[in-house]
């Protein structure tokens, strides 16, 4: 009678992989396949933005430019300086019923190189680099790192950098301390054991062949760039080069249960939500998926979702409606509704002390819904509200789809924060909702297939809703 009685009233966090048939399990890994395929291309926001715009000409989506009115069953995207994009499907319902929004960001943590990078030491040449968004500066020595990006010349030729992927192309890296002349720096804290101006990429050793110059490893890798690639040193100053772990996705675990990749915060939640988007035809409420920059360091500029960007591919979408009219766009953000589809910390049973058991997400359980983030006290959280939470739980469980409702952690130990503030700041409702990582931030970050193909399923059933 007990035992009857609470599993009737007790709330279980199942493993899903104990209800998966074998039939479920090749789809399971066949969605994760595809996920590792795209992300072994896609490591930077514009390598991603690039990789979508093809997947999304594939399935018959077009620059929302290209149209002068839009219909019911249109599919439609922009692309905002190839580095953020927008895609939709405008809705049977009228658009003042509100949109159903799924917003994920693709950029990551990485390196980045300094306006004037290159300089040459006792004979060795180095690129200086700036971190980007929220690392630990030790994690990000001694590994193989490749050089993605653009160069720009003042004549708008654009040349694009991508070295180190290839198994032909050479790597860079950053070196550390023997251990055996270290015992200073491992005296440090943790956070200062490598200072962020020494994180400094080796990138040549030979020098030019002439006696009479100095800096002759400098003048050769100059050399080597202006023969490939046709630029001097100034070029470098309009140029964004990005510094990513060269590792590929790999299937993690003797039963290949996990995804080990570099930056799955957030590209998990990036191609779930834009492959579930490429399965539909017709939706009820008008579909729109973002894919946004800069949120790794509090999603400014005019990529991030701080700018007005987003509230222009909305007018824009009114305008060739037809229907759009003063406080019409307020009135839309208003009955919106929006799953921010960011990853969440994945309990680690090492590293326990930090999480609440009863409020954390595990790796391999479904879908993680988080009703808020921030830092102690809720700092900065947006805080979905019950009416909503319920909303978004009637659509997982009548799809039958595992899901977890977690924190970030302990109270007072830490936080972070999504884009999930900023559209419930325009008045939409808002959760975030995305897969558990372990590692996270790190160059190599650990997920469960099994929630890769949750947060699928989540992301197509809430926008057939």
């Amino acid at each position: 009678m007990g035992e009857e009685l609470k599993q009737k009233l007790f709330n279980k966090k199942e493993d899903g992989w104990e209800k998966v048939d074998d039939k479920q399990k090749e789809e399971i890994f066949d969605v994760s396949q595809k996920y590792m395929n795209f992300l072994n291309v896609a490591k930077t926001e514009r390598e991603f933005v690039k990789q979508a715009k093809k997947l999304a000409d594939e399935n018959g989506y077009k620059d929302i430019m290209e149209y002068e009115t839009l219909k019911p069953g249109d599919k439609i995207y922009f692309i905002n300086r190839e580095k953020s994009m927008y895609l939709a499907i405008i809705g049977e319902r009228a658009i003042d019923e509100g949109l159903h929004i799924i917003g994920s960001h693709v950029d990551s943590p990485r390196l980045d190189l300094k306006p004037n990078p290159l300089y040459e030491d006792t004979g060795l040449a180095y690129f200086k680099t700036h971190y980007y968004g929220g690392i630990k500066k030790y994690q990000w020595t001694t590994i193989p790192l490749s050089m993605h990006g653009v160069i720009v010349k003042t004549n708008g030729e654009k040349i694009e950098i991508n070295i180190g992927e290839d198994e032909n192309d050479p790597i860079f890296t950053i070196t550390d301390l023997l251990p055996h002349l270290a015992q200073e720096q491992m005296e440090k804290k943790l956070k200062n054991g490598i200072d962020g101006e020494d994180l400094n990429l080796l990138i040549g050793s030979i020098p030019y062949n002439d006696k009479k110059v100095s800096e002759k490893v400098k003048l050769n890798i100059l050399n080597i760039l202006n023969q490939k690639y046709g630029i001097t040193e100034v070029d470098l100053t309009s140029s964004e080069i990005e510094l990513v772990p060269s590792f590929r996705a790999r299937s993690l675990g003797f039963d290949s249960s996990m995804v080990a990749a570099y930056g799955q915060d957030d590209k998990v939640c990036a191609y779930t939500s834009l492959a579930a988007m490429m399965e539909l035809d017709s939706v009820k409420n008008t579909a729109v998926c973002i894919l946004s920059d800069k949120e790794e360091i509090g999603s400014m500029g005019n990529t991030g979702m701080e700018s007005h960007m987003f509230d222009f591919f909305i007018s824009e979408i009114l305008n060739k409606l037809g229907v759009n009219k003063p406080n019409l766009l307020d009135k839309v953000f208003c009955f919106s509704k929006m799953l921010s589809s960011d990853v969440d910390a994945g309990f680690d049973p090492i590293y326990a002390s930090v999480s609440d058991k009863h409020n954390a997400g595990f790796l391999g359980k479904g879908i993680s819904l988080n009703k808020y983030t921030g830092a102690r006290g809720k700092s900065g959280a947006s805080d979905a509200n019950a009416e909503y939470v319920a909303w978004v739980r009637n659509v997982l469980e009548k799809n039958d789809i595992k899901y977890q409702i977690a924190e970030l952690g302990k109270v007072d130990v830490g936080g972070g924060g999504t884009i999930a503030y900023i559209l419930a700041n325009k008045g939409a409702d808002v959760i975030d909702c995305g897969v558990p990582v372990l590692s996270m931030h790190a160059p190599y970050e650990v997920t469960s297939k099994y929630d890769i193909y949750a947060a699928y399923k989540t992301y197509k059933a809430f926008w057939q809703e």
